[in-house]
């Protein structure tokens, strides 16, 4: 092992010892009854580790191409947190996604759950989670004194996720006493863990009312966060240096491109009834939808297991590790938005797709098929779940920690691209929820820097011509584009651009530059250009900032 494998392992170590949520999210062992310590104190253990990591990978040895992007990752990731905490983003944490009220309530959803010890274990971390949680509402509470303050809106949204994960809000039990009452065990342990349920629902609870009544009413009413902090969300969510106005003008080049195609697909489908008629169909038909959130989940199971069988040894090499993807449905208190969550280190825990069902209990399927290849295979769980297998080739850091989402998003919308050129996606339904998916990215594009930036709306478009985003303009813009989604989904989706600037923008933007650089290898070798070798090749780097993953590939060419 290389000096900066060892630097690289010894970090992520450190980095699971201070942050135990994430070594759960890592499947690390020994840290499941913990909690992480979100107080101004435990922020600043993590940057000094960051700092001294930083150090002394100045001091390493470059033994290899391996170590060479090893560093320049690390450097490069690590960079990018001092940036953020330089500009104060650990005082101002406040978004349905980014937030420390998410991390804790999705380390519940990873911890194991087969033994006694298991319960054990989320007893004492559920008892722990007001720790947490005030150590969190410190560091909110220092983002007031010094004048980090997050906008008003992303607090109020935190309001009422906290609320329902507090028992506040919702129908029915809240989530950690229904997690507790999952277990059926001894009157000892049934009885710390109800104990630790109502403990942790009480903090929730606690924090939902800090938020509402003393933090929301000194926030920020702008939803904008101006040039410098979204500069500063590129090169942490993307890796790359672009202008935003000129990825602002190819948002809605590509926004009108990926129109004219669904216009075309939806007259398969519709004959003469328009765009709207063809999804009203797709939506309203019973024979193209799914009743039962069971036996949604069956069916997401079933095209996932095969698609993994499909593509094995034709168009990817699948490692046996990563044939097994399970899909869930999502715990209520999330987003509105499907993600995954990569197996364990040692895959004793596999891969997850997670849906949320809010409270809807009959699916349209066109625009499922596509969305189960974006988070599952090819997509997330292929690209993730491989850089995983590769023990020897990339730095545990690598493996777990450095997921660019410019890389990773892109590749994943990419993919669903891949299948419809690979001929999956030949049913008329599954290709308008396709491009229903693409189009959705591209106004992303449009809205996030838009209203970021505060960017007037092209003269020559139709929608609102000349007016500067904010968040009453962006939300029908947004909604148009929300067809697919149940209703609160576009709501949900403007409050995460805000609380998460420049990370909308990594799915179309990172799939613009995984096909830039497959064009540009195309023309390079022209015969030659195998697209399997050029899959599996750029994989095997792991993930990457955008500009970097460029370097690799084309200067390897």
């Amino acid at each position: 092992m290389t000096e900066v494998f060892r630097l690289a392992d010894a970090y992520v170590d450190e980095v699971c010892s201070l942050d135990p949520f994430t070594a759960t999210g890592l499947g690390v062992p020994g840290h499941d009854d913990a909690v992480t310590d979100y107080s101004p104190d435990g922020v600043d253990a993590r940057v000094d580790l960051d700092r001294r990591t930083l150090h002394a990978l100045e001091q390493t040895v470059i033994e290899s191409d391996a170590d060479r992007i090893a560093v320049a990752v690390m450097r490069d990731r690590l960079d990018a947190e001092a940036e953020g905490y330089a500009a104060g983003a650990p005082w101002r944490q406040l978004s349905n996604f980014d937030c420390p009220l998410s991390f804790v309530r999705m380390a519940f959803d990873l911890c194991p759950r087969e033994t006694p010890d298991d319960w054990e274990h989320i007893a004492t971390r559920m008892s722990r989670v007001p720790r947490a949680l005030e150590g969190f509402a410190a560091s909110l509470r220092h983002g007031l004194a010094t004048g980090r303050i997050a906008a008003r809106r992303q607090a109020l949204v935190c309001v009422e996720q906290a609320a329902t994960l507090g028992g506040l809000e919702g129908n029915g039990a809240p989530y950690f006493v229904r997690l507790a009452a999952q277990a059926a065990h001894d009157d000892g342990l049934t009885t710390r863990l109800r104990e630790g349920a109502q403990a942790a629902t009480d903090a929730y609870a606690a924090i939902s009312r800090f938020l509402r009544d003393e933090y929301a009413p000194k926030a920020s009413e702008a939803d904008a966060v101006g040039r410098e902090l979204y500069a500063i969300g590129v090169r942490r969510w993307l890796g790359m240096n672009r202008d935003p106005e000129e990825l602002y003008a190819w948002g809605w080049d590509e926004l009108h491109r990926i129109e004219a195609e669904m216009a075309t697909t939806a007259e398969r489908i519709a004959p003469g009834e328009g765009l709207d008629g063809a999804m009203a169909v797709l939506r309203d038909d019973p024979a193209r939808s799914i009743e039962g959130v069971d036996r949604l989940l069956a069916y997401l199971q079933e095209l996932t297991d095969r698609t993994i069988a499909d593509l094995d040894g034709t168009h990817f090499d699948i490692p046996d590790q990563i044939h097994r993807v399970e899909c869930r449905e999502a715990p209520p208190g999330t987003a509105a938005a499907m993600y995954y969550t990569p197996p364990s280190a040692d895959f004793s825990r596999p891969g997850r797709t997670w849906y949320p069902t809010k409270g809807q209990t009959r699916f349209p399927l066109w625009t499922e098929v596509t969305t189960a290849y974006h988070e599952g295979v090819p997509g997330h769980h292929l690209q993730i779940g491989l850089c995983m297998t590769f023990q020897d080739r990339l730095t545990t850091f690598q493996r777990q920690l450095g997921t660019y989402s410019g890389h990773c998003e892109g590749w994943a919308l990419y993919a669903e691209r891949l299948m419809q050129e690979l001929g999956y996606l030949e049913n008329a339904d599954y290709l308008l929820g396709m491009l229903a998916s693409q189009a959705f990215r591209a106004m992303r594009v449009i809205v996030d820097i838009g209203l970021h930036l505060q960017l007037a709306i092209p003269a020559a478009e139709t929608y609102r011509p000349g007016h500067v985003w904010d968040w009453e303009t962006a939300l029908p813009f947004v909604s148009r584009y929300c067809g697919f989604a149940g209703p609160g989904f576009a709501r949900s989706e403007l409050d995460r651009y805000c609380g998460m600037p420049a990370q909308a923008i990594s799915y179309k933007i990172g799939e613009r530059a995984w096909l830039d650089i497959r064009a540009q290898l195309r023309s390079q070798l022209g015969a030659a250009f195998d697209l399997k070798r050029f899959h599996m090749e750029a994989l095997n780097l792991g993930s990457l900032p955008l500009d970097l993953l460029e370097q690799e590939l084309l200067g390897a060419a």
